[in-house]
């Protein structure tokens, strides 16, 4: 069954405790390259501003320099959040990116504007606003990115005719419902919000309309890869993502930490029922278990795609969860 399904990865560059944003892009184009050798369809980076630990957060141009340091994996946003940024904006850079490296660039959007209200106000942006024309944002990207139109005033330059492939990414309802509009392929950040996972693909399933962009519904789920040699391992060293996802839930720095033997003298019992809610799909353990885990994922979701994030501390760990992913087509 895994053999017919693709596998991509989701990075968000990221920076250690002890480490540099400098590192954390170069481990990036390095796990590329390796994700591009391994098979895997996709190399996706998610945007997020002003979050120590995360060092993607010029989306574009970091999608830029891993699509020039590999051959022919599709490089993408996973996703660039559209209350952030002007239309025009975004389809002149990722039409420039789609011209440097054709039928290789992916545009996913989330409709989250990513950010505290000092943030969004260095952004030039007002969020609610944004937030509410989002469906009108991505009728102007499939636009921009289309054939000339007769009378058509505004232009991506470039942009225009790229076609460049636009993904609606979601956690909740809503981007479900646009996509099956739009007849757009849908991605479910079940990641980290996996709740309304199944109640989210019925509803883009049962409503899709079939467009120029496809035909039928076309579904990616997206899960935390933290798999080892053994469970053992794996469990100790998923310890650095529960410390991460604990530390966001409270506001705090999101720098990677060493895995330990124990999380709970770190957490009260509501965190630690927030934050392994957070991990409801996460895939712990062995080869073997994290392969039953996953053959249950794809057979529940009926999923086209499955988008990886890996948050080991190290990184030599992160490529072996990667390997041991991509045997499972062998």
């Amino acid at each position: 069954m895994l053999q017919d399904i693709a596998f991509s990865v989701l990075d968000l560059a990221p920076v250690t405790d002890q480490g540099t944003e400098a590192e954390a892009i170069a481990h990036s184009v390095t796990l590329a390259q390796q994700a591009e050798q391994l098979g895997y369809k996709r190399f996706w980076l998610a945007e997020h501003h002003n979050m120590d630990g995360i060092a993607s957060a010029a989306t574009a141009v970091l999608i830029g320099h891993i699509a020039g340091a590999t051959k022919h994996i599709r490089v993408g946003a996973g996703g660039v959040m559209l209350p952030n940024h002007a239309p025009l904006v975004v389809a002149e850079n990722f039409g420039t990116l789609a011209t440097i490296y054709p039928n290789r660039i992916d545009l996913g959007l989330g409709r989250a504007p990513g950010g505290d209200q000092l943030t969004l106000r260095a952004l030039r942006r007002h969020s609610q606003e944004n937030v509410n024309e989002f469906p009108e944002q991505v009728a102007l990207l499939e636009q921009l990115f289309g054939p000339e139109q007769p009378e058509q005033r505004l232009f991506a330059r470039p942009g225009t005719n790229t076609q460049v492939p636009i993904w609606l990414l979601g956690s909740s309802l809503f981007s479900a419902q646009l996509a099956a509009m739009r007849g757009l392929p849908y991605s479910f950040a079940s990641h980290f919000a996996p709740a309304m996972l199944h109640q989210a693909l019925q509803i883009y399933r049962e409503n899709f309309q079939p467009s120029e962009h496809l035909d039928k519904p076309h579904v990616m789920v997206a899960a935390p890869l933290l798999a080892a040699d053994t469970d053992e391992e794996a469990s100790f060293l998923a310890t650095t993502s529960l410390q991460r996802t604990l530390s966001l839930i409270r506001g705090g720095r999101l720098r990677m930490q060493p895995p330990i033997e124990d999380m709970e003298p770190l957490w009260n019992p509501r965190e630690r029922q927030a934050v392994l809610a957070m991990h409801g799909k996460a895939l712990i353990g062995g080869p073997d278990k994290v392969k039953r885990e996953l053959e249950a994922l794809v057979a529940s979701t009926q999923a086209d795609e499955v988008i990886f994030t890996c948050d080991f501390y190290d990184f030599e760990h992160r490529v072996r969860a990667l390997k041991i992913a991509a045997s499972f087509k062998a």
